[in-house]
């Protein structure tokens, strides 16, 4: 996994990019209550509002992590957006993107140095 210091992890798996909030992030908003997600065949730039997320704390937006295409969305995590919190990193995912360019995501930080970022 990468992860963005917008607390965003990215896991490629073959060329597309599963990306999320970290369980972090997750903690810091509390309860998540609607989520706003993208059309899948978006082309979208870095750093792009395309989730609006709302907690009972704040309303945020996930930014794209990288020049490209939607590809798939996460509709889970619109009817039960609890699932977010729940698993973060796993079944609260929010899209899948297919990257112009995958060496984007060489510059972004490995899990010890988010976890130094964090810290």
């Amino acid at each position: 996994m990468k992860y963005t210091e917008e607390h965003e992890w990215l896991l490629d798996e073959d060329g597309i990019v599963t990306v999320g909030i970290t369980a972090h992030a997750a903690e810091q908003l509390g309860d998540i209550v609607f989520v706003e997600l993208p059309d899948p065949e978006t082309e979208v730039s870095k750093d792009d509002e395309v989730v609006v997320i709302e907690s009972v704390k704040a309303a945020s937006d996930i930014l794209a992590p990288v020049d490209g295409e939607i590809v798939e969305v996460n509709e889970a995590i619109v009817a039960e957006p609890s699932k977010i919190n729940e698993d973060p990193e796993g079944e609260g995912w929010f899209f899948k993107i297919k990257p112009a360019d995958p060496s984007d995501m060489d510059d972004m930080m490995d899990e010890a140095a988010y976890k130094a970022f964090i810290g």
